[in-house]
C-alpha cells in the first residue's frame, strides 16, 4: 500500500467555453464560427492526505471542488499537473482504481431508480466484483448500522432524501474502499440524519482506517468530521491546515456574555478585570459582555469576575464559529493576508457601544 492515499502535484483542470455573441447577427456568426476561450476551473493545486485521514475540501459555488472530485475519481482527466490515488492515475487505471474508492454525489444517484435497493446492490457486488460471501458480511454489517433492514424491498424512488442517502452510503461502501469521496453528502437533509451519517463516517473512519475526503457547505459536516481543511477559492488553495489552527488564527476572540441580579456600572466591571486586556461592553443595567483575545486564558478572566462581590444570574460563553471564519476569508481572498493583520483586531479600545455518480 502506498504511503499516501492521495498525492496530488501542480494539478490544473481546463475546460473550452464557447463564447456567445450577442445580436442577431452575433447569433448567426456562431452558427458557422464559433469562438473559444480557455477557462482554468482548478488552477495549479497541490496536496496530499495520508491514509486514514479525514479532510474537509471546502469553497463557494464555481472554486473548483467537484472539478477536484471528479479529477481524483477518473472522471476528468486532468489537464496538466500530477495525480495518484492509492497508487493509482485515476482516468488511466480507472478498472483497477475503481475497486479501491467509493464515492457518492449527494445530487446524483448509483442506485437504479425503479427497483429495489437490494437489487441495486447486487448489481454493483457484479460490477466491483465482490465475492457472495464477502458481499453478505459486509451488507449485514451496513445495512445494521444504518438500520436500513425495512428499505431494502423498496424501489429507489419510494425513498425519502434521507433513506436514500444511507442506501447511497451502502452502496460506496459494499466494497470495502479504502478511500471515501463524498460530495455534499448531507444537502437537503434534517438535522437529525445528518448526525447519524457523521457518526457513522466516524465509525468507519475510526474501526476500518477508511480515508475520507469531505466537500461540503455545510460547515457543521466539517467541525463534526475533520481535524483538517483545504480551502479552494477560484480554483486555488488559500488554506491547507488544522481547523483548530484555523479557529486560533482566524478568529477575533471569544465573548463571555453576563446577566447580573442588580445593575452595574462599567467602570466597576473594567476594575475588576484590569491589566488582563479585555473589553467590556454594556447590553443594559444588567447585561454585559465580556470580549477576550487568544491571548487571554478564560479561566483567569472568569475567575476575576465570578470571585467579585457581584450578583451573578447566567454565564454564557460565545467562541466565532466556522461560517463565520470562512466568510471572512473569502472576503479577504487569501487565509495568509487575513492572517497577517489579525494582531490589529486583537486589542479593540474600551467602548460602551457594542460592536458589532455511477462508476
Amino acid at each position: 500500500m502506498t504511503q499516501l492515499a492521495i498525492d496530488v502535484r501542480d494539478l490544473r483542470k481546463q475546460f473550452k467555453v464557447q463564447n456567445n455573441r450577442t445580436g442577431l447577427g452575433g447569433a448567426i456568426r456562431d452558427l458557422f464560427k464559433r469562438e473559444y476561450r480557455e477557462v482554468a476551473a482548478v488552477k495549479d493545486i497541490t496536496f496530499q492526505i495520508p491514509h486514514g485521514e479525514i479532510c474537509g475540501y471546502i469553497g463557494e459555488n464555481g472554486a473548483g471542488k467537484s472539478t477536484t472530485i471528479k479529477m481524483l475519481t477518473g472522471i476528468l482527466v486532468p489537464t496538466s499537473g500530477m495525480l495518484r490515488v492509492n497508487g493509482y492515475v485515476p482516468h488511466k487505471e480507472r478498472e483497477k482504481f475503481v475497486k479501491e474508492i467509493g464515492v457518492v454525489f449527494g445530487q446524483r444517484s448509483q442506485l437504479w431508480w425503479d427497483i429495489g435497493v437490494i437489487e441495486s446492490f447486487q448489481l454493483l457486488r457484479k460490477v466491483y466484483r465482490v465475492p457472495e460471501a464477502d458481499f453478505r458480511k459486509r451488507l449485514d454489517e451496513l445495512v445494521e448500522r444504518l438500520q436500513l433492514g425495512e428499505l431494502l424491498n423498496r424501489p429507489v424512488r419510494k425513498l425519502s432524501l434521507g433513506q436514500r442517502m444511507r442506501c447511497e452510503l451502502v452502496a460506496s461502501l459494499l466494497h470495502n474502499p479504502s478511500i471515501l469521496f463524498l460530495d455534499e453528502p448531507t444537502i437537503g437533509l434534517d438535522i437529525i440524519v445528518k448526525t447519524e451519517i457523521r457518526e457513522f463516517l466516524k465509525e468507519m473512519n475510526r474501526e476500518h482506517g477508511t480515508t475520507i475526503l469531505l466537500t461540503t457547505h455545510d460547515l457543521q459536516d466539517i467541525e463534526a468530521l475533520c481535524s483538517r481543511v483545504i480551502m479552494l477559492d477560484d480554483g486555488r488553495i488559500i488554506y491547507d491546515g488544522g481547523l483548530e489552527e484555523l479557529k486560533t488564527r482566524w478568529s477575533k476572540g471569544r465573548e463571555i456574555k453576563f446577566q447580573f441580579g442588580s445593575a452595574i456600572s462599567l467602570d466597576r466591571l473594567r476594575d475588576m478585570t484590569e491589566g488582563l486586556g479585555v473589553t467590556w461592553t454594556m447590553d443594559n443595567d444588567v447585561e454585559a459582555g465580556m470580549w477576550l483575545p487568544h491571548a487571554v486564558n478564560v479561566s483567569d478572566a472568569l475567575a476575576r469576575v465570578v470571585g467579585s462581590s457581584a450578583d451573578i444570574r447566567d454565564i454564557k460563553i460565545n467562541e466565532t464559529n466556522t461560517d463565520e471564519i470562512v466568510r471572512e476569508i473569502y472576503q479577504s481572498g487569501s487565509a495568509e493576508t487575513k492572517a497577517a493583520t489579525a494582531a490589529a483586531l486583537e486589542a479593540p479600545a474600551d467602548t460602551e457601544e457594542k460592536e458589532s455518480t455511477r462508476p
